[in-house]
């Protein structure tokens, strides 16, 4: 194999990896079917694991936005924080909301980009009810 045809396959593996949990732009998410929540934002979620319309969206929405670098199903592989660990109720619901509105940088890096204006309240609740009904391993 000469080394046009290494480099081919290496940049082909890079985009099937690269894509491989979804795209790396922020998907919107249609939320029909949830109640909706209005303009100002909740503090806890408004939604519990016994909503399967929540869910649904929730499990759809996550792998969509959340999958490449929190893992499929919520099991991280590392890269980010498994988010399988945040506490059930308001501290966890807190933590979730904040950096899923406003992303997450350090030292000038995007870790995350925010998903304020990209999802609205009920995506980001749907997908905290989502991981909330997953079991912790």
């Amino acid at each position: 194999m000469n080394k046009i045809q290494k480099l081919g396959l290496a940049a082909l593996f890079s985009a099937v990896f690269a894509f491989g949990h979804g795209s790396v732009t922020p998907q919107e998410v249609d939320t029909k079917g949830l109640e909706p929540l209005g303009e100002e934002w909740l503090d806890e979620n408004p939604y519990k694991t016994d909503n399967k319309k929540a869910v649904e969206i929730g499990e759809y929405a996550y792998g969509e936005n959340c999958a490449r670098c929190h893992g499929l199903n919520a099991v991280s592989g590392g890269i980010a924080p498994d988010l399988r660990a945040l506490e059930a109720g308001f501290d966890g619901d807190e933590w979730f909301m904040e950096r899923a509105r406003n992303g997450a940088v350090r030292n000038g890096n995007v870790y995350m980009p925010p998903f304020e204006g990209v999802l609205n309240q009920e995506a980001m609740w749907a997908i905290r009810t989502y991981i909330l009904s997953l079991p912790k391993e």
